[in-house]
């Protein structure tokens, strides 16, 4: 079976667990030459152009050559399909931790009643 084209579009892009990181590198809307990113993340120069190159392609971070340096900005804008798209799954979270939230009341008070109980035996 063919692998998805990374660059297609941005799910496939942040698909990569690396990208992902690189994208947590910029995620303070701040510029970065490559070898800042390099340092941060102890990743090898090659990968870490590869990974902008492809996030670059799919718009999420944007590039402005200062000098002799490349500097990267994240796009965070381009990520909002993927949010648009996590957000339709976040009332399953909510009720999951709602449901959690009750049980782990529930049995608080269980154990605060079996303790009651036990204190007046005595």
């Amino acid at each position: 079976m063919a692998r998805a084209a990374t660059t297609t579009d941005v799910f496939n892009a942040i698909a990569e667990p690396r990208r992902r990181e690189v994208i947590a590198v910029l995620a303070d809307g701040k510029e970065y030459a490559v070898n800042e990113v390099v340092v941060r993340l102890q990743m090898s120069q090659p990968t870490v152009s590869k990974h902008l190159g492809v996030l670059r392609k799919v718009g999420v971070v944007s590039v402005i050559k200062r000098g002799q340096h490349r500097m990267y900005r994240l796009n965070a804008a381009e990520l909002k399909p993927v949010h648009d798209w996590v957000k339709t799954f976040e009332r399953y979270w909510t009720h999951q931790l709602g449901q959690i939230k009750e049980r782990a009341e529930r049995k608080a008070r269980e154990r605060i009643i079996s303790k009651t109980i036990g204190a007046k035996e005595e």
